[in-house]
């Protein structure tokens, strides 16, 4: 399962008005664990830029001007989000603005399925604020990071946010053990590639671990030890 986590930032509220977005960040999930995969690139509004936008964002006009415009970004957007879910927090405006970024680039929009982490907040916890952050502050998730908004690093935030809404992260477990024995090869290999944590060291000494093979050895092969090491030796 390939997802992305999306949120973009803005001149403005209304695409309809003339505002423009200004930054794009995403990342990449493989049944839900982040591959390291992600997009992210800032882009020149050809307008603007209001003094209330750039208190939320800290992306001036000034920031803004050397780099590319959206139409000169879109391919790339749109082959790195091709054939996945989107993750994204209020999910009719971040679309509102890519669709229409993309019609006036005269290029097809989004079509991708979408789940709105704001819809699945409201649901989860009826009645409780959903903002990102007062969800951080549910669960637990470090944003202390988020003193200006920011597309990469909110996305990174919803990331986490998301994997709590969806039931922790016993679902990925599962959902890993599954690529790997589902025949999904290219998936598996994936998943298996991902960072895993460095093992800690032995902390038995070999004097103990003597003694403990002795141990089991006075017990025969019915000892479950033996078993296991009878398996590991075969894998």
């Amino acid at each position: 399962m390939r997802e992305i986590v999306l949120d973009t930032e803005t001149t403005g509220l209304s695409h309809a008005e003339g505002d423009r977005l200004v930054e794009i960040g995403c990342v990449e999930l493989i049944n839900h664990i982040p591959s390291g995969q992600t997009f992210h690139v800032y882009i020149n509004p050809e307008r603007s830029m209001p003094e209330e936008a750039f208190r939320v964002h800290g992306l001036s006009e000034e920031f803004l001007r050397d780099k590319p415009v959206f139409k000169a970004v879109a391919d790339e957007f749109r082959d790195f989000v091709d054939g996945a879910r989107l993750i994204i927090h209020n999910a009719p405006f971040d679309m509102g603005f890519l669709n229409a970024e993309l019609g006036w680039a005269g290029l097809p929009t989004l079509s991708n399925d979408v789940i709105d982490t704001v819809m699945l907040a409201r649901k989860k916890h009826p009645g409780a604020r959903v903002s990102l952050d007062a969800l951080c502050k549910h669960y637990g998730i470090d944003n202390s990071r988020r003193t200006l908004h920011g597309a990469l690093l909110d996305s990174e935030i919803l990331a986490e946010v998301y994997l709590e809404l969806i039931g922790g992260k016993q679902v990925s477990l599962a959902l890993m053990a599954e690529a790997e024995g589902d025949g999904s090869e290219g998936l598996a290999t994936r998943v298996a590639a991902l960072p895993r944590p460095v093992p800690l060291p032995p902390r038995i000494r070999p004097e103990e671990a003597t003694a403990h093979e002795a141990f089991i050895a006075k017990m025969g092969e019915s000892a479950i030890w033996a078993q296991y090491a009878e398996r590991a030796a075969a894998e």
